[in-house]
């Protein structure tokens, strides 16, 4: 019975981690870039620091915050985004972007 109980609670846990935008991503919200969003609405500027760092976990926390970065102007009314470019091979500290309704 605590065995049962226990693997319900592990793929309870699971769906709601696939049901996160940031593992999911933000669908009606897209990228752009600067020289896109001339004619467009700035909403909101909008910033998140990944919650991983290091060599093996850099890269999906970069993709998790700026997924959430996406969630946060989706709620704000934007339907665009424009991320702060990065210096390749540098480390990201913290994903900054610019919501834009288009």
């Amino acid at each position: 019975m605590i065995r049962s109980a226990l693997t319900l609670s592990c793929v309870a846990a699971l769906l709601a981690g696939c049901n996160d935008p940031g593992f999911r991503g933000v669908p009606g919200v897209r990228v752009a870039e600067a020289g896109e969003v001339g004619a467009c609405r700035m909403v909101s500027h909008i910033s998140m620091r990944p919650s991983v760092y290091g060599p093996v976990l850099a890269e999906e926390g970069v993709k998790y915050a700026r997924n959430k970065v996406l969630e946060s102007a989706q709620a704000d009314g934007a339907n665009t985004v424009v991320f702060e470019t990065v210096v390749p091979g540098e480390p990201v500290l913290e994903v900054k972007g610019t919501a834009y309704s288009c």
